[in-house]
């Protein structure tokens, strides 16, 4: 069996036991606008990579860590991504009527719905992180430090600052500084978390969170890239929308500015650095973030 066999076994396990758990999250006892939370499962459960949740749970299996402790920071993350991704195809935004080959939150629901599903999904997020004040084995402040880095990393400081540049920046951005700003905050500080997240709940050292923090932001960059050429050169059908819609909305990728063979061996280099902090920081059981860094950079949707 090939370790790219061995991988995809690894992530599709994963996806199915998260997906679980995200069909339990919102409580069915909790008295909900029907129409409110059919619109949070809708894209909740539409499917996807779940890449962010796998990052939790394979950042705290490199360290010997249960997959239980990280499970609630793992459907946490993927509901702070998923909301993300209900207000980016907003008319307001992106404007897209396709996410994961299917029609976007708003063209079912309503603008003013998709908004408060997503709006409902974020402070679901703290709630479902919440939780690992239950578990005996993390500490108080342990969780302590995974709320406050969840708040940081997905707002204004981090994911939402990474939107708001890129909204700014549209069509005017002409330097590589300007994007790996976009790039780190937008993409890279949701991968930044859920790797430390998940080094936390199993009690990495500051060595080891270092090391997860510089994995995470090069394997986030390299991930961003690899869309902005998929988006270029990738199949409709397993992308699960139109391509070239960032050359339709004149938006200024890596491709654009670098080429895309340089755009290809950027991601080489990425790869390479991203792994080999992970090796330097003495991880009992590095592999599988090792296959995960050349399984994400290799996908083809």
């Amino acid at each position: 069996m090939s370790i790219q066999f061995t991988i995809a076994q690894y992530v599709a396990t994963h996806v199915a036991a998260v997906d679980k758990e995200l069909e339990l999250a919102i409580p069915k006892q909790w008295d909900i606008p029907i129409a409110l939370r059919e619109a949070m499962q809708y894209s909740l459960m539409a499917g996807g990579k779940r890449l962010r949740p796998i990052f939790v749970i394979a950042a705290a299996e490199a360290l010997g860590g249960m997959i239980d402790a990280a499970m609630p920071i793992a459907c946490a993350v993927e509901m702070i991504h998923t909301y993300s991704l209900i207000h980016d195809d907003l008319p307001a935004m992106d404007n897209d009527d396709y996410r994961r080959g299917k029609p976007t939150n708003h063209k079912v629901f309503g603008e003013a719905m998709a908004i408060l599903a997503g709006d409902a999904l974020l402070t679901q997020a703290f709630y479902c992180a919440a939780q690992v004040f239950r578990n005996p084995a993390i500490s108080a402040e342990q969780a302590l430090a995974i709320i406050e880095e969840l708040a940081i990393f997905s707002g204004a400081k981090g994911m939402v600052g990474g939107q708001a540049a890129d909204s700014l920046g549209e069509q005017g951005i002409t330097h590589l500084e300007e994007m790996n700003y976009i790039h780190r905050h937008k993409t890279g500080d949701l991968i930044v978390f859920s790797l430390k997240s998940g080094g936390r709940v199993a009690g990495a050292s500051e060595e080891q969170l270092n090391a997860l923090e510089q994995f995470g932001y090069q394997i986030g960059l390299a991930f961003q890239i690899q869309d902005d050429i998929l988006d270029i050169i990738g199949d409709e059908q397993k992308l699960g929308k139109p391509i070239k819609s960032d050359e339709k909305q004149h938006k200024v990728t890596y491709p654009y500015l670098l080429g895309l063979e340089a755009s290809q061996d950027k991601i080489k280099q990425l790869t390479l650095e991203a792994k080999e902090a992970i090796v330097a920081a003495n991880f009992p059981y590095p592999d599988r973030l090792l296959q995960l860094a050349d399984y994400l950079v290799n996908r083809d949707s």
